[in-house]
């Protein structure tokens, strides 16, 4: 017969689990929120941005940036964004097996990583690959400063012809329920990547000083906000998915409990049977 205190006390410990799955569900939401609000914002001015930027790489020729400069070379950075914290599903597995999965199928490449966040850093420093950097501890304080620094060092090195190619790995943001992986190249900048559509209006546009130095500090500004998009577009895909997991085990701890009170209910009536039994017993043994 299962112990009743036994079953008592494990029926407690997955309540307890369940009230810190649903904190954590509410604390998930709430960060949510605010991310998607942050994405928003930044959507405006990243789409104009990206407008002036593809009229003016149009303009110019390709050959007076270096961010622009489409080498040959096999020397490939890879950014790749995870999270510092778990119990968010499979986000931080998707990016691990996406950048894994690149690494498998570009063996001739010199490949390097720079990680952020502590989980991807975990796995990726126990394999045979050159990490180049390390952000830890991004998502406390996670800012456009920050993403300045991120976005300027990728500039510095490419400029320097130290690496060839930049891409990142990050989870984009397409609803609570969804978040998918991607591979984006930043670097060189592409200009078809900006493209417009056949049925856009483009607008014309008069540049002062002049179009080369425009040039220079948008590219600049590009690759703040790409790479600030991009841990924007997995800071609001990680909190999504820890919401969808918590919500997940919140329901499992509710079943289990129910499965729980069934097995202690059916014990505890068991015992009771079983003691009254022992009664009759008793009775009818005094009266024989």
């Amino acid at each position: 017969m299962p112990n009743l205190k036994e079953i008592k006390r494990r029926i407690q410990s997955v309540k307890n689990t369940q009230q810190i799955t649903k904190a954590m569900k509410l604390v998930a939401a709430s960060k949510l929120r605010k991310a998607q609000l942050a994405i928003l914002e930044a959507r405006p001015y990243a789409i104009k941005m990206m407008d002036v930027l593809n009229h003016l790489a149009a303009r110019c020729n390709g050959d007076l940036h270096p961010l622009l400069d489409v080498r040959e070379g096999n020397r490939h950075l890879l950014l790749i964004i995870t999270s510092d914290k778990g119990l968010c599903g499979g986000f931080n597995g998707s990016v691990i097996r996406k950048t894994a999965k690149y690494l498998k199928e570009n063996p001739e490449n010199e490949n390097s990583l720079i990680i952020a966040g502590k989980k991807g850093n975990d796995i990726f420093r126990n394999r045979p690959v050159t990490i180049t950097d390390d952000i830890i501890g991004w998502s406390k304080d996670f800012d456009y400063l920050k993403a300045q620094s991120i976005g300027e060092n990728l500039a510095k090195m490419f400029s320097e012809k130290k690496i060839d190619k930049v891409f990142m790995v990050y989870n984009e943001f397409k609803s609570v329920m969804q978040q998918e992986v991607v591979v984006e190249q930043l670097l060189p900048v592409l200009p078809e990547k900006l493209a417009h559509k056949e049925d856009t209006f483009v607008v014309d546009y008069i540049y002062e000083p002049d179009e080369e130095a425009i040039l220079d500090q948008l590219l600049k500004r590009y690759m703040t906000v790409e790479v600030y998009r991009a841990f924007l577009e997995s800071t609001a895909s990680e909190h999504g998915a820890r919401m969808t997991a918590m919500d997940s085990a919140s329901r499992n701890a509710g079943k289990m409990i129910g499965e729980l009170t069934l097995t202690y209910n059916q014990a505890r009536q068991a015992y009771i049977t079983k003691e009254l039994i022992e009664i009759v017993n008793g009775a009818e043994a005094l009266k024989g």
